[in-house]
């Protein structure tokens, strides 16, 4: 089989062509059809996905109903994000063989069966096991979605930049995560009935959603004949410290989304002496919607700028939100959580187009699933070490301990992923140079050899035999 030709000289802050590739049902010309689809399948994105972040400013509320305190509360959302994992693993890459819409049709109907658990199962079981089904939605819907959102923009403007996509893609991920807490927030505060009505209203939402996707076009040809197996990670063993390195970033960022779905709103309420929950939601919304418009802001910026701009911004937001509970301070709580979501949203964008650059064409996914491994892990572990530690001392030594190491974490990735450069890329990353894979097996059991070379993906010399 021939060597595909090279790609073009494209900005480093894109995503390969190999990852954005059209769908196989594109037609030769723009699809208004499918132009239509990529602007519904991001709604019913932003919605499904700002579902799992609805229960941030109602944990007050469980805490005083169901008796239980900050480590429990850590506890109900890290079974949330290790859900996320095992469903991103087990069928978060499925839908490349099943089809898009399929598998988003199962991401809706696990949140609603978690919204129906959390409405009809008082008591802390019934958290647990809703924020599980939750987890395991958003585990298929993240990769899912954004691929189809990609698929949707190709048939519909063919031979475009794929900057409409990936900017649509973090408004609909980051956006509907901020979108959750404060329509929950707000609907707890002034609708009555606080731990119905929000999960009340999103399932409504979410029964729109399945409507509209049966009208929106699928973009994968099904084949529902392929072997099943469980994503893999894959990186070459010279691209490994780069790939730590944009982990533990990745990591560190996520670590503050989970302070404030998890914690935070029990901060406001108790140290900050503010019970209101429209409140509790609006500072979460503040955190994720400055991580949507940092990733929108820095679109066409190299990444190793977004990288430097993001770990600045997470390390001066952090010492903010310190500050502000150690001298309480709602104002510096609220400009503290914006600016570090900005950071957080950066260091995400910035991480993933370093991750995508140094993978090989053929192993891009299994290298994702290793980033997307990490943001979930610090997503989870660090917040469970933030309640474990309130339980020996105050709230504000914790958050202090937190922040400090977290502040390590960030200084030791930014020697590595802001220290090095890459040849060839207008002053960007150099991780490697010219890498010879060992041969993988491929899906129907030929041996895949590729030859990668920085900056060129399937550049001259690459074959699959």
């Amino acid at each position: 089989m021939a060597a595909a030709p090279a790609e073009s000289t494209r900005p480093v802050t894109e995503l390969p062509a190999a990852f954005w590739k059209p769908s196989p049902f594109a037609q030769p010309g723009p699809s208004r059809r499918h132009a239509i689809g990529f602007w519904l399948a991001g709604f019913v994105f932003a919605i499904t996905i700002a579902f799992s972040t609805a229960p941030a400013p109602l944990y007050v509320l469980y805490q005083v109903r169901d008796h239980f305190g900050a480590l429990l509360v850590t506890m109900i959302f890290s079974a949330y994000a290790f859900g996320v994992v095992a469903s991103l693993f087990l069928v978060g890459h499925v839908s490349d063989w099943l089809g898009r819409r399929r598998i988003l049709v199962l991401a809706i109907g696990a949140n609603m069966a978690a919204g129906l658990v959390f409405v009809c199962w008082p008591g802390v079981l019934g958290l647990l096991i809703g924020r599980i089904l939750s987890g395991i939605s958003v585990g298929m819907l993240t990769a899912t979605a954004t691929a189809y959102l990609s698929e949707l923009h190709a048939a519909a403007r063919p031979g475009a930049s794929r900057t409409r996509a990936e900017m649509v893609a973090a408004a609909a991920s980051l956006g509907g995560l901020g979108l959750g807490p404060l329509i929950a927030g707000f609907l707890a505060q002034y609708a009555g009935a606080p731990l119905q009505v929000p999960y009340l209203v999103l399932e409504a939402l979410m029964l729109a959603g399945l409507a509209i996707l049966r009208i929106t076009p699928e973009t994968v040809r099904p084949q529902p004949w392929r072997r099943y197996h469980p994503q893999r990670i894959t990186v070459p063993p010279e691209a490994r410290p780069t790939l730590y390195a944009a982990g533990a970033a990745v990591a560190a960022a996520f670590a503050l989304f989970g302070l404030f779905t998890s914690l935070a709103p029990g901060l406001i309420a108790g140290t900050l002496h503010d019970r209101s929950h429209a409140l509790a939601g609006t500072a979460t919304f503040v955190v994720f919607g400055a991580a949507a418009l940092a990733q929108i802001a820095t679109s066409r910026t190299a990444p190793r700028r977004q990288l430097g701009l993001g770990l600045g911004l997470l390390t001066l937001g952090l010492a903010g939100v310190t500050m502000a509970i150690w001298d309480p301070n709602l104002g510096l709580l609220l400009i503290g959580g914006g600016l570090a979501g900005a950071g957080s949203g950066a260091v995400f964008k910035g991480s993933i187009s370093i991750v995508m650059d140094i993978a090989p064409a053929y192993a891009r996914g299994e290298v994702l699933a290793g980033l997307f491994l990490a943001a979930y892990l610090g997503l989870a572990v660090p917040v469970l070490g933030l309640g474990l530690a309130t339980r020996a001392v105050s709230t504000r030594d914790a958050l202090l301990g937190f922040s400090a190491v977290l502040a390590a974490v960030i200084v030791l990735v930014a020697r590595r992923l802001l220290g090095t450069r890459r040849a060839g890329a207008s002053g960007d990353m150099n991780v490697a140079g010219d890498v010879t894979v060992p041969p993988q097996r491929g899906y129907g059991g030929r041996r895949l050899e590729r030859r990668w070379h920085t900056g060129r993906i399937g550049a001259p010399g690459a074959r699959v035999s």
